[in-house]
């Protein structure tokens, strides 16, 4: 069973990595670059801070908690448990893939870009996603940075899939955290 789906994820892979074109390469070059996105995160810090002042600073940790922990659960815990080297690193790939960028570490599942930008999209939504639905573009952004993984050929589908769901679970906790100390914090207000 786990080596049918690991065939699976291979071919949908290849399947994927294959329809690059040469003019899309630098865009998604600069889409999974970590250092492209710090604007962004500086817009979102700014809009916080000016839109919710008072508690910005309780949405900007839980962002920076769910962020931290996505990244320590696939970086340190996934990918030195599972050692499934990136399709980059595979020898018996490295005639049919299609790579535009250094490869990265030696192993990837799961993704950290994944883990990283869904537990952002996720952790804005589950605090402020009823008052702004707009923010559910999030979403879109953290799956076009996901996909942009298996273009550059550093991650397999299920390495991206996979780090969506650390990603989610990640903000999902750090969020219930968030809820409970606000909750306690109204409690004590009241006495």
């Amino acid at each position: 069973m786990i080596d049918k789906l690991n065939q699976l994820d291979i071919h949908f892979f290849l399947w994927l990595n294959g329809r690059y074109t040469p003019w899309l390469d630098p865009i998604m070059i600069w889409i999974t670059e970590r250092n492209s996105w710090f604007p962004l995160y500086a817009l979102l810090i700014g809009w916080l801070i000016f839109a919710y002042r008072k508690q910005a600073l309780g949405y900007i940790l839980t962002i920076i908690f769910s962020v931290a922990l996505a990244d320590q659960v696939a970086s340190s815990v996934f990918k030195p448990l599972i050692h499934r080297l990136r399709p980059c690193h595979e020898l018996s790939l490295q005639t049919f893939i299609h790579l535009v960028m250094e490869c990265g570490g030696q192993y990837g599942f799961v993704s950290s870009h994944a883990s990283t930008t869904f537990a952002l999209a996720t952790s804005v939504w589950l605090m402020l996603g009823k008052k702004h639905p707009w923010l559910q573009l999030g979403f879109l952004w953290a799956a076009i940075v996901s996909y942009s993984r298996i273009y550059v050929a550093a991650h397999y589908p299920l390495d991206v899939l996979a780090g969506t769901g650390v990603g989610v679970l990640s903000a999902a906790f750090c969020v219930f955290i968030l809820r409970k100390i606000q909750s306690r914090s109204e409690k004590s207000k009241l006495v």
